[in-house]
């Protein structure tokens, strides 16, 4: 089964009630808090779920498998998510 956000939209309003805009506002605010944290290099931490947080990636010479040739990439930021204990747990 796959979750997507209209989905997650409808648990948070059978659980929490209101009004489903209200509820869809709620799950907006959750993911845009993750994602400017994200930005601002900080790391978000939900007990029982994970943590988010930032990998700096150092820069690299790759290779394009089309021609061969060789491609620089530069450094970047990459999202990164380490599960907690108890949701490992709860997936097996």
């Amino acid at each position: 089964m796959t979750k997507n956000k209209a989905s997650l939209v409808d648990v948070v309003h059978e659980i929490v009630g209101g009004t489903k805009a209200q509820a869809e506002r709620a799950v907006d605010a959750l993911f845009d808090t993750i994602v400017n944290t994200l930005k601002e290099s900080g790391e978000v931490s939900i007990a029982g779920l994970g943590i988010f947080s930032v990998k700096q990636r150092a820069a690299r010479t790759a290779r394009n498998p089309k021609t061969g040739a060789a491609v620089q990439v530069p450094a970047m930021k990459v999202p990164k998510f380490r599960a907690a204990k108890a949701l490992k747990e709860a997936v097996r």
